[in-house]
């Protein structure tokens, strides 16, 4: 018998990198149950070994799974659908909940839905704050990626800017093993940047010149590459010097401002060039309090300005942002296709790229207007 949306009860599953989270969803909006498990043994190794993750995933899947339905006081006979992240992530640990999902949807005869793991995270603020829904400009930060994102409507992405070498959750970690710190290095970072100065040691802002224009190459892209090495030869100076213990929450603190700085006048860039100022942030490093504070400071004037942003637990992966984008996709494309498997580099379902548009906008435009957002809201030029 088929489910209305509304009262559709989805149970997401996670497993792309070293969390292990499911969720069970009710509609869109109303989580029931939600448990993460994160895995420490790669603490040891200063960031994640593949293969460790798998197994760990494989172990602990079957008690998180049953939590979430103890937590919720349900049986599997009351899912009625699976969402699972297929990619892109790691892909031994992609597996993992890949093949128990289809497992479970192909044992119960329900919908099974494959989700990307970056969509996810676009849907992860709209968990907690109904209003987190397009137009908006969207900056997505994590341990493997960073993108700008033009969003007029649910399942259209324009991506506008990207990194082109690092991203700057995985700058933050490189940069924590430079000064000794433990993983994961973003929230150690922040920790030890609390005690420290920015201004003692003074940084570049990659790929941020000031007479830059919407037409250059690098006017919305990203670059951290640069800002580990200035670190790096820094740190060594310091350690020569004996100084790194004492230097190290300045040092910190000044690589978390220069990266905070750089991500925050990109988007803003694009927020100019859409007039849109509903700015949506999410992944991993959307985590970190300096950044929430500067893009609320930096939208807190503007007409229209709104940030969206989930709680922590939200912005870190997790299996409820999987089961409201599994219920965004079952809703437009349908089930997926029990041959689908874990791709570690999934395509980004409806990303275009420069030169690409798609019609229809006028609708998104028109909603724009009526947020008092702007007089026009265009696709960029790209």
């Amino acid at each position: 018998m088929k489910v209305d949306s509304a009262h559709r009860l989805i149970l997401g599953i996670e497993t792309s990198c070293d969390e292990t989270s499911a969720a069970l969803l009710r509609g869109e909006d109303q989580l029931l149950a939600h448990v993460i498990l994160s895995q420490d043994v790669h603490r040891v190794y200063g960031g994640v070994v593949p293969e460790l993750a798998a197994r760990e995933h494989l172990r602990v899947m079957d008690r998180v799974l049953d939590e979430v339905l103890r937590e919720a006081g349900l049986s599997l006979d009351a899912v009625d659908a699976v969402a699972v992240t297929a990619g892109p992530g790691l892909i031994g640990a992609l597996l993992v909940g890949v093949t128990w999902g289809k497992a479970l949807a192909f044992a119960r005869g329900i919908p099974l839905v494959a989700v990307h793991h970056l969509e996810a995270h676009l849907f992860a603020p709209s968990l907690e704050d109904p209003e987190a829904r397009p137009p908006f400009v969207a900056l997505l930060v994590s341990g493997g990626h960073t993108l700008l994102l033009w969003v007029p409507e649910w399942g259209e992405y324009h991506l506008v800017g990207e990194t082109r070498d690092d991203a700057a959750g995985e700058a933050f970690d490189k940069v924590a093993r430079l000064m000794d710190l433990p993983y994961p290095g973003g929230p150690e970072i922040q920790r030890v940047a609390r005690e420290g100065d920015p201004t003692r040691h003074p940084f570049p802002r990659p790929m941020l010149r000031g007479n830059a224009v919407p037409g250059d190459a690098d006017y919305r892209d990203f670059s951290f590459s640069g800002l580990k090495t200035a670190v790096a030869q820094r740190v060594a100076e310091l350690s020569e010097a004996g100084r790194l213990p004492e230097e190290r929450p300045h040092v910190a603190a000044a690589f978390q401002e220069a990266v905070v700085d750089v991500l925050v006048a990109k988007t803003l860039r694009v927020v100019e060039e859409t007039g849109c100022s509903r700015v949506l942030v999410g992944g991993g490093v959307s985590a970190n309090r300096p950044l929430r504070e500067a893009f609320r400071t930096a939208l807190a004037s503007r007409k229209g300005g709104r940030l969206f942003l989930g709680s922590p637990r939200i912005s870190l992966d997790n299996g409820a942002m999987v089961a409201r984008a599994g219920a965004f996709r079952l809703d437009r494309d349908g089930p997926s296709p029990l041959e689908v498997t874990a791709d570690a580099s999934m395509p980004f379902p409806g990303l275009l790229r420069p030169g690409h548009q798609r019609s229809g906008t006028g609708r998104v435009r028109r909603a724009a207007r009526a947020e008092g957002n702007a007089s026009s809201v265009p696709v960029p030029p790209l």
